[in-house]
């Protein structure tokens, strides 16, 4: 063979190598281009995802899904379920396939195969929000209390901004006593999401007794209530009248309180979140107070009057002495501060001024006398403006109401 037919026959062979690679090249590129557009556009385009690339499963899956809004017609739903098959031959992981599939079947009223085709969902992913909220409805309708809080426990979870839907549906649900105990033994793990929800029904439950017998129950197996919630629930109960039940609670936290006398007289509890029971603090106005070491300590700028300290009371009707001990008062008749003792509807029941912390060694004392009809009182100290020009300040380290005789 000549040298120019070899030359020929080489140069024949490498233009059809390069024509095959370059072609190649194109359809990768162009299938590479498709499949990159069809996933920037499958959330807002899913149909258009579909042509782009109509052999990717997961975009197969998602056209599916989109199919089955509110308005779907059962022609829609049908056309849905032969596309969720097709992606799930494409991709037989496919979970929005699946989940179609599992919500048409529940519409028609199959509920077995949708339990089934959900109950393969969980097991692929728990982060699809549509399965966990069926399997949640679904332990529901089956009576299955511990399956439902199971599946609270995964949503929760996972989707913790959730909460805001299912908080409030678990807190109406636990007045039933079942539930509850299911609840506690579900909160015994510690999820995640325990906290915030006890300090949720704290503060937005529905019926106050219950939240405190569910803190009861969680305080006896060894699950922390916080002191933010615990104060929540006994705030809760006195506002909604139930004093029994706000004292009842109280004292499974504050053992040892009698409800026939003030609490704390040396101010020994030092909280951030004090329960109305509790001491608690004014700082308003330009007024300063704070508790520590066992010491009430208030400050108050001249010309400036108002509550410096307060305390709820339950006590039963009968006459009641007040008695403490002060260091630091020094100020003119008439602007000395004083405790007042009022009825929750507000009927001042008496007051009983401070003397200067000179006179008597810095002790004082004074006398109150409770109605049957005053069943809530609060107990505050009140400071007076003063013409001074440093103001008013002092420190109690003993303040309490006990009944008399003693």
């Amino acid at each position: 063979m000549s040298l120019g037919g070899q030359f020929k026959r080489r140069f024949s062979n490498e233009w059809a190598v390069r024509f095959a690679l370059g072609v190649s090249a194109a359809v990768l590129g162009y299938y590479s281009v498709t499949f990159s557009v069809s996933q920037l556009v499958v959330k807002r385009d899913p149909a258009l995802a579909h042509r782009l690339a109509p052999y990717d499963g997961g975009i197969t899956g998602a056209y599916a899904a989109s199919l089955i809004g509110n308005d779907a017609t059962q022609a829609d739903r049908q056309r849905a379920d032969s596309i969720a098959r097709q992606a799930l031959r494409q991709n037989p992981l496919s979970v929005t396939a699946l989940v179609t599939l599992a919500v048409n079947a529940d519409i028609r009223g199959d509920k077995l195969n949708a339990r089934r085709l959900f109950t393969s969902v969980q097991g692929l992913s728990r982060r699809n929000l549509i399965t966990q909220l069926w399997m949640i409805e679904d332990a529901v309708s089956r009576e299955s209390i511990p399956q439902a809080l199971h599946q609270y426990d995964i949503t929760l979870r996972v989707f913790p901004n959730m909460n805001a839907l299912l908080y409030p549906v678990l807190a109406s649900a636990i007045n039933d006593p079942v539930i509850r105990r299911e609840l506690v033994k579900t909160l015994v793990g510690k999820p995640l999401w325990s906290e915030s929800f006890i300090t949720f029904i704290a503060a937005s439950g529905p019926d106050p007794r219950v939240t405190a017998a569910l803190f009861v129950d969680l305080r006896r197996v060894g699950v922390a209530v916080p002191e933010t919630a615990w104060a929540g629930a006994v705030n809760a109960l006195i506002a909604a009248k139930q004093f029994d039940a706000a004292w009842a609670y109280y004292t499974d936290l504050r053992s040892g309180a009698d409800r026939r006398r003030s609490r704390d007289p040396r101010f020994a509890v030092n909280t951030d979140t004090p329960s109305q029971l509790d001491w608690v603090l004014a700082n308003t106005g330009g007024l300063t107070t704070s508790i520590q070491g066992g010491i009430f300590d208030f400050s108050v700028p001249a010309s400036v009057g108002g509550p410096l300290l307060q305390q709820y009371q339950l006590l039963p009707p009968g006459t009641y002495r007040l008695v403490g001990h002060s260091t630091g008062i020094d100020a003119a008749v008439g602007e000395r501060p004083y405790w007042a003792l009022s009825c929750s509807s507000g009927r001042e029941l008496g007051r009983v001024e401070m003397p200067n912390s000179s006179v008597a060694n810095g002790v004082f004392t004074g006398m109150f006398t409770v109605p049957t009809e005053c069943p809530m009182q609060v107990l505050f100290l009140n400071a007076r403006p003063s013409d001074s020009v440093a103001g008013l300040s002092g420190q109690i380290d003993r303040a309490e109401l006990v009944p008399f005789p003693r």
